[in-house]
């Protein structure tokens, strides 16, 4: 985790994942969701805690659920309508229903529908954020298929070249089952980094590295700084010397796959609560034989990991590596919440009568 994000010790209170599932899903079930809903909800930010994506976790999701649950944004009870399907296909409407609940439930059809056809693929419109990309497409490991996720989100980040935001943080996220290696998890915004790592950064109050943002006028900043209250989100790459062009790309395919695959219009035509998600699963016994492919790619995750290190660096690791390994010691350690983030969460409990895990 670069440093500008990491929540420091001497700020941090370390929190058992356990207890905050337990509570966070209390909270959520407070809003009139469903119990199981609620639980499913916690699960994928308190994962995404303790597999260090804090930008996508409990300290600063939870707040703006709670918050879209009690101004009506998110529908706590929603009805999803399935508005075409094929053997191998579906898209749904979800009725405003919060991504972190939809997102799993589509993935399962996905699921399903891979193991009958080889191939399993959902569109949703009409949902809320679905948060960390990488819940959703793990789901697929325990099926020996390969899972993948993508969401477009309300414009945030600037085109290369462009002065106002066009596009969403736009994630993608691929998992695929591995045999005695831990399983390969790649999951990456197509900006620079999610806006929630900004918000991290200023909450801390530390400095950001050259070309992770825009100031108002659309220039990326080039040099080490606090985070403005008003900026830009830049594209992966930041500048098109350093390849922007390619994330304003990869942004776009997310956009294509998840809002106009769904009929859902894009970005800049919608309402930014409006959030599209493209789940789909890949049975590996379609393609290829599952044993065989676990074990290729368990040599091929120890090649890359054997490659010599340049100069100044300990190692080579595989895209999911170092989130497995926060998870080991996190589990252990426990989750570091910001002093700020513990403060709201035990307000929160004690406004709502639930039983606070911090």
């Amino acid at each position: 985790m670069v440093e500008a994000f990491k929540v420091p010790e001497k700020d941090a209170i370390r929190v058992a994942g356990k207890a905050l599932r337990e509570s966070t899903a209390a909270l959520i079930a407070k809003m009139g969701v469903p119990q199981e809903d609620a639980e499913l909800a916690a699960d994928v930010l308190v994962t995404a805690d303790l597999r260090g994506v804090d930008s996508h976790g409990v300290s600063n999701e939870l707040r703006v659920y709670l918050q879209r649950y009690a101004d009506g944004t998110q529908n706590a009870r929603p009805q999803m309508k399935v508005l075409r399907e094929r053997p191998a296909s579906a898209t749904i409407d979800a009725d405003k229903g919060l991504g972190v609940i939809v997102a799993p439930k589509a993935m399962d059809i996905a699921i399903a529908k891979a193991r009958e056809t080889g191939i399993g693929v959902v569109t949703v419109m009409n949902a809320g954020h679905m948060g960390m990309a990488a819940y959703h497409a793990m789901r697929a490991l325990p099926h020996d298929m390969v899972g993948m996720s993508m969401t477009a989100a309300g414009a945030q980040v600037l085109p290369t070249f462009g002065a106002e935001p066009r596009l969403g943080t736009n994630p993608i996220a691929v998992a695929a089952p591995a045999g005695e290696e831990q399983d390969f998890v790649f999951d990456m915004a197509t900006s620079v980094v999610p806006v929630n790592k900004i918000r991290n950064s200023q909450r801390m109050g530390t400095l950001l590295p050259p070309g992770h943002i825009a100031d108002a006028t659309g220039t990326p900043i080039m040099e080490p700084m606090l985070a403005p209250e008003n900026f830009r989100l830049l594209p992966l790459g930041g500048t098109r010397e350093q390849g922007s062009h390619k994330g304003y790309g990869l942004a776009s395919v997310a956009e294509i796959m998840c809002s106009l695959l769904s009929g859902a219009g894009f970005a800049t035509r919608l309402p930014r609560s409006h959030y599209r998600h493209f789940l789909a699963a890949y049975n590996i016994d379609a393609f290829t034989d599952v044993a065989g492919f676990k074990q290729n790619m368990d040599e091929y995750i120890r090649d890359l990991k054997a490659t010599p290190p340049a100069p100044g660096h300990a190692r080579v690791m595989v895209p999911g590596q170092p989130e497995w390994e926060m998870l080991a010691e996190r589990s252990e350690m426990g989750i570091p919440l910001h002093k700020e983030v513990v403060n709201w969460f035990r307000g929160a409990c004690a406004k709502m009568g639930v039983d606070s895990a911090i």
